[in-house]
């Protein structure tokens, strides 16, 4: 059985160019802002809570290689907000095994909350989207009831007094590609200048 095709673009067979993953890790995640039928509309997103590691799922709202950028929302009460406070520093990682790819990012996470970069979000989110920020206590709480808080009618644009924004900005990517005559793994890093190497899949 042929796999379901996750992409709406045609990737390279292999990869003998350096420049040509970071054009794919741009053509995989600019997609996947919309797309959710591959893995990297879900990426798992890491960061460093007091001496754990904490790894959360979630949707890949825009991505901005340009700028260096990738964009997702949250609840403003969820104690994410406030671990991204205390320590900035945080990785996203996603690989789909259709694509046979794996990019993982390495950057800072910044929140926002009533500006101008959440009242946009806000207003090109969908109502759908918008209606989960209206539920009650916030994410993550200890509860004794579900039943309790689940969501309601009501007017939606109420969720916007609990809606952030986390703003992550990446100083690498790391790109990865899987096939059996030869593994592709390259670094692409932005300190002072922009460089690039290949390393040891």
């Amino acid at each position: 059985m042929i796999p379901a095709k996750s992409s709406n673009y045609d990737l390279p067979d292999s990869y003998d160019n350096i420049e040509q993953t970071l054009i794919t890790a741009d053509q995989i995640l600019s997609d996947a802002v919309e797309n959710a039928k591959t893995l990297f509309h879900s990426p798992t997103v890491s960061s460093i809570e007091d001496s754990k590691i904490v790894s959360r799922v979630m949707v890949l709202r825009e991505f901005n290689l340009k700028d260096r950028f990738m964009r997702f929302h949250t609840d403003y009460r969820s104690p994410k907000i406030k671990q991204y406070k205390k320590n900035s520093t945080a990785s996203v990682l996603g690989y789909d095994p259709i694509l046979k790819v794996q990019i993982k990012l390495q950057g800072t996470i910044e929140s926002h909350y009533h500006n101008s970069v959440t009242r946009n979000a806000w207003d090109g989110s969908t109502n759908r989207s918008k209606k989960c920020y209206s539920v009650r206590g916030g994410s993550s709480f200890k509860i004794d009831n579900p039943n309790k808080y689940d969501l309601k009618d009501g007017n939606i644009e109420d969720g916007y007094m609990n809606f952030a924004v986390l703003i992550f900005t990446f100083n690498s990517l790391e790109f990865l590609h899987l096939k059996s005559s030869g593994h592709r793994r390259a670094l692409h890093t932005w300190n002072d200048n922009y460089a690039s190497q290949w390393l040891v899949p």
